[in-house]
């Protein structure tokens, strides 16, 4: 009874470690939010916090969004840095004070391309970075910005909706991977359950104990690496 009980143990912790928020994340959430807060509040923001990919993907989609309100503002004859004001006004972006160096560079007149492209996070921002060239062409060439902004617009929507395609075929895949890796802690409560007492010789002998090292460690890299490979098909 007691071994089956530690085999459930074990496989919460195995769980909860696989579906924890990261450790960069964890940090960049302590400097922006403070280190004062009750640890209930931490616990909080830990469990709803988006991950660094779901937060790729919220400023893809809002890239998306401002290309399409800033080509309507165009096209009804406001000029580029008014548009371009009232088109991030209306976007719910994920971290919207990122972008007060390009409001303030489209109301002043400054290097807007500039500033899109200093306020581009790394992972997601190729959006704003796109929209800086076509800004850069419009600008230098005289192009109509309109148009090029509608085709930024579609091309973002295309390579959106690839990662998509590409995320629903990736989802059994991924799915497989960690039910193959609780498949261990399986066995031990079936062992536990058949009064075999597994845990006896993988914590009390040295061979158990480096079957059960090297156990994790390949469980644990299988894991890491079907992720690897899942993240670089997505990119």
């Amino acid at each position: 009874m007691t071994g089956a009980l530690i085999a459930t143990l074990s496989t919460a912790c195995a769980v909860w470690l696989w579906t924890a928020p990261d450790t960069p994340t964890t940090r960049l959430t302590r400097l922006v939010t403070g280190r004062d807060k009750p640890r209930w509040t931490s616990l909080t923001t830990r469990l709803t916090r988006p991950t660094a990919a779901r937060r790729a993907q919220l400023w893809r989609h809002a890239s998306i969004e401002l290309c399409q309100s800033l080509s309507a503002e165009l096209s009804a004859g406001r000029t580029p840095g008014e548009a371009l004001t009232r088109a991030i006004a209306s976007v719910d972006f994920p971290a919207a004070e990122t972008l007060r160096p390009v409001i303030a560079a489209a109301r002043d007149g400054g290097d807007v391309s500039a500033a899109l492209t200093s306020s581009a996070p790394p992972e997601g921002g190729e959006g704003l970075r796109q929209l800086a060239a076509c800004w850069e062409v419009g600008v230098t060439v005289g192009a109509g910005l309109a148009a090029l902004v509608e085709r930024v617009a579609s091309t973002l929507r295309a390579a959106q909706a690839h990662r998509q395609d590409v995320a629903a075929q990736l989802a059994g895949p991924r799915t497989t991977a960690r039910l193959l890796a609780v498949l261990p802690a399986l066995g031990l409560l079936m062992a536990a359950a058949l009064n075999m007492h597994p845990l006896d010789f993988l914590l009390g002998s040295l061979p158990g104990l480096m079957c059960l090292i090297a156990g994790i460690a390949l469980d644990a890299c299988g894991l890491w690496w079907t992720n690897h490979m899942a993240t670089q098909a997505q990119t």
